[in-house]
């Protein structure tokens, strides 16, 4: 079980401060769960990608992944609303890592 885990983000500097704000409340929230589940001292890597920006919006395309020594557990999540697209793919990680 490690104590803490560090996270690093690719691909969120064009998202607005105040969502950035909600998302890192939520990644920590999720870094903690993972820490718990983690047996050695881990890496949290979350990657955001836009495809199909359209005038009504943009599809949010977000790849986690948290290498815990040996192994490695990753998900992928595609989805309208960038918040629910984050949860998702860390709620995948955890449930994979459980």
């Amino acid at each position: 079980m490690a104590d803490t885990i560090n996270y690093q983000l690719a691909g969120f500097h064009d998202i607005d401060s105040s969502a950035m704000e909600i998302i890192n409340k939520n990644i920590d929230t999720h870094a903690r769960k993972i820490a718990l589940l983690a047996e050695k001292e881990s890496i949290l890597h979350i990657t955001l990608k836009k495809v199909h920006e359209r005038e009504k919006g943009e599809i949010y395309d977000i790849h986690a992944k948290v290498s815990d020594g040996g192994n490695v557990y990753a998900s992928h999540v595609t989805d309208r609303n960038l918040l629910a697209a984050v949860d998702n793919a860390l709620q995948k990680v955890i449930n994979e890592m459980d």
